[in-house]
Formats: structure tokens, sequence, C-alpha cells
């Protein structure tokens, strides 16, 4: 069974009005979602980062303002979903909120709909990212698996040399190349030369293609 299966999201919700808090809660429940609530930052970068999979998170509050919450949060390399509550005049703080990597911002009173569907958004981009991540480590540890000469051959074909260009390289035939890089695409399930090309650049180890 799948984390997504087992258990419903979970939204922190770090506000230092009870009242609000109390009626988030009873909102985001009402949708299928848990929620774990906080009265300050310090209290929610106590928690266990793993329970939260998005962050209702004041811009205002006693001791660590939202803004250095998301600091913190940066800095010990957490990116759950930040989507800052904001009151009247706050718009400034939020936008410096966004060009830090928070995915959105709400104004105090909240639009019920509005909450939620920022919230059910934010949760599919973190899924998202998730899903990315694991399949990049998956892949990763394919290639880390691969002979020495299979690994540097597959960047050599990224790099766009051809199998006489490699051979003449690593000083091998040509047909040794072809050998070497048609096993290594089969343990990476590359299905094509495009395919690899796109795997070897999304693990970095060749730059990407200028757009166009």
């Amino acid at each position: 069974m799948t984390e997504s299966a087992s258990r419903p999201s979970c939204i922190a919700v770090v506000d230092d009005d009870p009242a609000l808090r109390e009626s988030l809660a009873w909102l985001l429940e009402s949708v299928g979602l848990a929620t774990l609530a906080y009265g300050d930052g310090e209290a929610f970068l106590a928690a266990d980062s793993a329970a939260h999979d998005a962050i209702l998170l004041d811009v205002r509050m006693p001791g660590l303002s939202g803004l250095q919450v998301q600091q913190r949060l940066r800095e010990r390399g957490d990116d759950t979903p930040i989507i800052f509550m904001t009151g009247h005049g706050d718009v400034l703080m939020a936008v410096t909120a966004l060009k830090a990597g928070a995915f959105d911002f709400v104004e105090k009173p909240f639009n019920h709909q509005q909450l939620i569907d920022i919230v059910q958004q934010a949760l599919a981009e973190h899924r998202r990212q998730r899903h990315e991540r694991a399949r990049l480590e998956a892949l990763q540890a394919r290639f880390d698996a691969l002979r020495p000469k299979e690994r540097e051959i597959l960047i050599h074909v990224a790099e766009g040399k051809t199998s006489r260009e490699i051979a003449e390289h690593l000083a091998i035939s040509a047909k040794t190349v072809e050998i070497y890089r048609l096993r290594a695409m089969k343990a990476l399930g590359a299905a094509n030369l495009a395919e690899l090309v796109r795997m070897v650049t999304a693990l970095g180890l060749v730059p990407p293609l200028p757009d166009g």
C-alpha cells in the first residue's frame, strides 16, 4: 500500500490565532484532509516534517515570522509546498515569499473554495515532485550499477559522439562500443537513443540542449 493510499494528505496549519486554526482544521477535514495545528513557528519547526504534505503558514506571528520559518525550511532542504496566509497590507511580504519559493498565498478572510483549491493544487505539485525525485533516484541507482566503461560510453553517446568517435577515444573497436551501449541502454530501460539522451541529461551528466 502506498503512502497516499494508507493515510490522507496532512496539512500543517501554522497560526497564532486558535480560532482560525480550529476553523481551518474543520474546513480541511471536511474535504478529507488531515491537519496538524501549531501556534507558532518554533513549535512547527520542532515537529516531524515528514508528517506534512503542505503547509498553511501565517505571515505575521509572534516569535519567528512566516518568512523566517520559510527560510529555516529552505536551509534544511524541506521542499514541502508553503501557502502563506496574509492579512490586509501583507501583499509585499507575500510577493517576497513567492520569490523565495512559496507555492501561493491567500488573503484573510478566506474564500473557502479558493483555499481548498489552492491546497489541492499544492498537494498535486508535491506528489509530482516526490514522484520525479523517486524516478531520478531509481535511474541514478541503475546508472551507478553499470560498469565504468558503460557509463563513459553512455555519456559520450549523449554528448552526440558517434560509435566510431567513441571507439577512437577509448581505443576499442566500434563493435565493442555498440555492445556496451546496447547492454547499458537495456539496463537503464531506455527504449531508444532519444530516451537515453533524456535520461543522461536528467541525471545532470551532460548539459541540457538549448530550447529550440
